[in-house]
């Protein structure tokens, strides 16, 4: 006799594994790119199944960017009151490494929420903040003991927004010493002391090409890319629609044109803010400083970069990761430089925790373009990377 076929049994926590496999979706591919048939797949359920749980997309997405949210409040109260900082940024950067590939989709995606609920998801992260604050107060009185609390918080956060393959237990100590590091760093010290930079003047939009990169940024920054339609962009430069695949062959290829552009614009800065500079702290410091103006005075350029790349077609996006790379590569061989000690995983996971840092700060401060804030944001990515 052979046994009878067994049904197939539904995990209990089936929910909880699509809620998993959507953010890990939702994170690598963008909110708009992301499907439900894909997030299906993932689960190895069919559409129709995962229709049962969530009714559309956005529910599952809402949900998502509340059940990270909620981990890392939980993980933040469940640490004694009186507890060291380093154990408080531990639990933090805990739930962020071990939900790493779905837990970044907050930082960016959540602009696609309604009102209501980017008001919810925003009293979860200020909660977070908050109680990381009352710990950097008590720990380092010093001034702007919020901001240090939230730049902090993008050092941990930053390892969802990068690859760098590197054991778990090894990214938690170098995260946490990193956030510990900004914590304790006095933003006003540096005041008047950050070296001074200069940046390649943005071209002046002189053809229609460049009129229309000029005129989609701000749209793209303001109602975000997949909400933007080559009407309006069209209309900002006084053309029909129909005119604009004159100039490019797609929205996505705007975006690519201005990112690569961009990438030219900053690579410029740091060979000729670098130049005739050979001590290894000094490099550093140039680096930072550059970094730090092109931050604040593109804003919305990389506001929109760090937001919708992942969106883009794999063929547009190619160029710009290789780009983003050959930056990185310049400041991991810096960083290792001033710090021998670290191998090349540590220093690049250090180099994204001080990107994360501007993130983070910047956001805080509203990105008001200043001398003392671009000083304040430099010497907190330097903590962050100890340089």
């Amino acid at each position: 006799m052979t046994a009878e076929p067994t049904a197939a049994v539904r995990p209990r926590n089936r929910k909880q594994l699509i809620v998993e496999a959507a953010g890990r979706v939702f994170s690598g591919r963008g909110y708009h790119a992301a499907s439900m048939e894909e997030i299906a797949a993932n689960v190895g359920i069919t559409a129709a199944a995962l229709y049962r749980h969530f009714p559309n997309k956005y529910a599952l997405f809402a949900e998502c960017a509340n059940v990270m949210a909620d981990r890392l409040v939980t993980a933040v109260d469940e640490v004694p009151a009186d507890a060291a900082l380093a154990d408080v940024l531990g639990a933090v950067t805990q739930v962020a490494v071990t939900h790493r590939a779905s837990s970044g989709l907050y930082r960016w995606e959540a602009r696609y929420l309604n009102r209501e609920d980017r008001h919810v998801l925003r009293a979860k992260f200020t909660h977070i903040v908050d109680r990381v604050t009352e710990v950097v107060r008590r720990e380092h009185p010093l001034p702007d003991e919020h901001l240090r609390a939230a730049a902090a918080l993008g050092a941990i956060g930053s390892i969802t927004m990068h690859r760098t393959s590197i054991a778990q237990r090894r990214v938690e100590e170098l995260l946490v010493a990193a956030g510990t590091r900004v914590a304790a760093t006095d933003p006003g010290a540096a005041a008047g002391s950050a070296r001074r930079v200069e940046l390649p003047s943005t071209p002046v939009p002189r053809t229609r090409r460049s009129e229309i990169l000029a005129a989609a940024l701000p749209l793209f920054e303001q109602d975000g890319f997949a909400n933007v339609t080559n009407g309006r962009i069209a209309e900002a430069v006084g053309l029909v629609p129909s005119a604009l695949y004159r100039y490019f062959p797609g929205k996505a290829d705007i975006l690519a044109t201005a990112c690569l552009q961009a990438a030219a614009l900053l690579t410029q800065a740091v060979e000729q803010n670098l130049r005739g500079i050979t001590d290894p702290h000094d490099v550093l410091t140039a680096l930072t400083a550059t970094y730090v103006a092109y931050s604040f005075e593109h804003t919305a350029l990389t506001s929109v970069a760090n937001a919708e790349l992942v969106g883009l077609p794999a063929t547009l996006q190619r160029p710009l990761i290789t780009a983003q790379r050959e930056h990185i590569a310049v400041w991991e061989q810096q960083l290792r430089s001033a710090r021998p000690e670290l191998d090349s995983r540590q220093a690049r996971t250090l180099v994204h925790a001080g990107f994360g840092v501007v993130v983070e700060a910047g956001r805080h401060l509203r990105w008001q373009d200043t001398p003392d804030h671009r000083d304040a944001v430099a010497a907190l990515l330097m903590g962050a990377m100890g340089g």
